[in-house]
């Protein structure tokens, strides 16, 4: 059990890893200066090195306690909800009520990037933190769905029965608007793509506007763990988990991860900010009835095979 606890926080930094090198070198090309694999790999680790001998700031009246509250709930929230995850066929914790631990989880970010935008006690970090607040508002009603639909299809909540009930259809075919919505509202609680206002360049990077040296590096490594974290688990939930011909499970559980990342950045280089506003609309008026309308087919789905 001590050897599967330390297994998880290092898995997760060897995707944060790769979620930086596959970043930078899609950033670099898009600036017109390829950047060789040799390179992309070695630049995370360079800039983790900047950020730890950096000089750190403090804005005036700053509350520092509420400001290392929210980083350290940050980076807990993502490696608990990769707990539920399963790593090959059985994750760290194999809760009956994974889902529910997931999303609950997903929900203790919400006031981890608020209380980093608050804590510094500067107008446009607090602007960030709230802009997440208002994302969140957004984007949970649709991604509950998007989860729910597939415990529904499974007709369970625990994470090892969702993936067993995909031996033999993955979800992905069974229900494509959840995944879809599931990935946009994985970016969406990782404040990625698209959905970086809470840190976007208008407001001097948001919540991140007033941190800097080893508060800024431990920031941004709890952004990319929630966004690993959010990626892992559309594999067990859409992509049929470890199930596949030849590998192992848990080949097949890292690959199909680093899939569903590989999208995610690549929609960030693709798609420009949506406006707060923009996306509470898109959200309401398009999303939620999108998943409303596909959890309903699932069920009937699930009634036809019952009564078969």
């Amino acid at each position: 059990m001590s050897a599967a606890t330390l297994l998880l926080p290092a898995l997760m930094i060897a995707a944060v890893w790769f979620l930086a090198a596959l970043d930078g070198a899609l950033a670099g090309r898009a600036a017109g200066r390829p950047v060789g694999p040799a390179a992309a790999a070695v630049e995370p680790v360079r800039a983790t090195a900047r950020l730890l001998v950096g000089q750190r700031r403090s804005t005036l009246a700053a509350d520092g306690l509420l400001r290392w509250a929210g980083i350290a709930s940050l980076i807990v929230a993502a490696v608990l909800a990769a707990a539920v995850v399963p790593l090959g066929e059985r994750p760290l914790v194999d809760l009956s009520v994974g889902v529910v631990w997931f999303n609950a989880m997903e929900v203790v970010a919400w006031a981890a990037v608020w209380l980093v935008g608050w804590g510094p006690n500067g107008a446009l970090s607090l602007v960030g933190g709230y802009r997440f607040v208002a994302q969140g508002l957004s984007y949970e009603l649709p991604h509950m769905f998007a989860i729910i639909t597939a415990a529904l299809a499974a007709g369970s909540l625990r994470i090892t029965d969702i993936v067993d009930a995909q031996a033999g259809l993955w979800f992905v075919v069974l229900m494509p608007a959840a995944f879809v919505v599931y990935l946009l509202s994985a970016a969406a609680m990782a404040f990625w793509g698209p959905f970086d206002a809470p840190v976007a360049r208008d407001t001097a990077g948001g919540a991140a506007a007033e941190l800097s040296g080893v508060d800024r590096l431990l920031f941004a490594a709890g952004r990319r763990l929630l966004l690993v974290a959010a990626a892992a688990m559309a594999v067990p939930l859409f992509l049929g988990g470890g199930h596949g011909p030849w590998l192992p499970a848990w080949a097949w559980v890292g690959l199909k991860t680093a899939a569903v990342l590989a999208v995610l950045v690549w929609l960030r280089h693709r798609l420009p900010t949506i406006r707060m506003d923009r996306w509470a609309e898109i959200s309401w008026v398009v999303l939620v009835p999108l998943t409303i309308v596909q959890a309903l087919v699932v069920a009937l789905v699930v009634l036809a095979r019952a009564g078969m």
